[in-house]
């Protein structure tokens, strides 16, 4: 089979791995869908002699395949899977992590907080779904309701999944104003959940047709903070309270600050972005407005599963999200694009 693999530099190539057999524990899965997420690019761009990668990880010596929103059916069980685990047929996602499988975390569903070993991310150290197959620990899968499509599964399997376990975290209801700094993918995805569960939502962003998404999307209002005040304006649009609820999803030093700037007294400020830094004077800014800062690193399995259900039952069009839809021997292509930031949502059909 074929797999993409990032060579270093914004370079990629498409090469041939032998196809998988499941050892114990173990399920392959077909391929049907494989997302392009914004964390990809940290990879992508990578210098080819870097040392680690954003996970922290140590990078794998050997050639990985990439693509960590992996969604496709089981087609083969290893030994010592059990029928409740797995089943020839199943519809799945990817949990993309493993850990010790026993520590508190793993058990509860959160493998990515391990502490007992270093930890797999499949697409990362270990081959992802940018592929026609991938062997993955049984333990990994999600089930995929009938009602979504494999690319809606790839979304939930780290973006939207990612914005939903975030708006989760800060427990956005109906009685809130939330402003979300970004519109790409994660963003976008945030404003989708956020409207349905009833905030009124302020979206931000430089890109004004991400702006005109973000609309689409259930934005009540929207902000360009190239060309306007953030804070300023978020003020405004609160009467001068504020916003309940701050996201930030740009990784951006400076959205990261103005989203904190602009969270009311008793706000709540949520960092979902990867990397970057911020640097904030903490006296005025969170301690004499008791504000509640939350990090929000993906999601358990479980809140997975929750997800995709959620979407199912408030009728949530995941598959708007995406712009456009790639073979694997566009890859290059696909990538190209996506290093730009300022289109929407890319996935790899098999």
């Amino acid at each position: 089979m074929q797999g993409v693999v990032f060579t270093g530099d914004r370079g990629l190539e498409l090469m041939t791995f032998p196809d998988p057999t499941p050892g114990q524990g173990e399920v392959v899965l077909e391929m049907k869908a494989s997302g392009m997420c914004g964390s990809d690019l940290h990879q992508y761009r990578r210098p080819k002699n870097a040392t680690s990668q954003s996970t922290g990880l140590p990078p794998n010596p050997n050639p990985t395949i990439v693509g960590h929103e992996p969604c496709g059916v089981v087609v083969a069980i290893g030994p010592g899977v059990l029928p409740a685990q797995a089943k020839i047929g199943e519809r799945v996602m990817v949990h993309h992590y493993t850990g010790c499988t026993q520590c508190e975390h793993c058990r509860s569903g959160w493998q990515q907080l391990c502490q007992e070993v270093p930890v797999k991310v499949y697409g990362n150290n270990a081959h992802g779904g940018h592929a026609k197959y991938m062997t993955v620990p049984a333990d990994t899968l999600v089930p995929l309701p009938e009602e979504l499509s494999f690319s809606a599964g790839a979304a939930i399997a780290c973006g939207s999944g990612t914005a939903y376990g975030a708006l989760r975290r800060m427990n956005v209801s109906g009685r809130d104003t939330i402003a979300i700094f970004g519109q790409g993918p994660v963003g976008l995805a945030a404003t989708q959940f956020a409207t349905a569960m009833g905030a009124r939502v302020i979206a931000l962003d430089v890109n004004p047709q991400r702006l005109e998404r973000a609309k689409e999307f259930g934005a009540d209002a929207t902000v360009d903070p190239g060309s306007n005040d953030p804070v300023g304006a978020i003020k405004d649009l609160t009467h001068g309270r504020y916003a309940d609820l701050t996201l930030d999803t740009s990784s951006n030093p400076g959205a990261r600050l103005n989203a904190i700037r602009s969270t009311k007294v008793w706000g709540t400020m949520c960092f979902v972005g990867e990397g970057g830094d911020v640097h904030i004077d903490v006296s005025p800014h969170l301690l004499r407005r008791q504000l509640t800062l939350v990090a929000s690193w993906t999601f358990s399995n479980v809140i997975q599963a929750e997800c995709a259900r959620y979407c199912v039952d408030r009728r949530i069009d995941v598959d708007k999200l995406f712009t456009h839809r790639w073979s694997l021997d566009q890859a290059d292509e696909a990538y190209k694009l996506f290093d730009k930031q300022a289109d929407g949502k890319g996935v790899f059909l098999m």
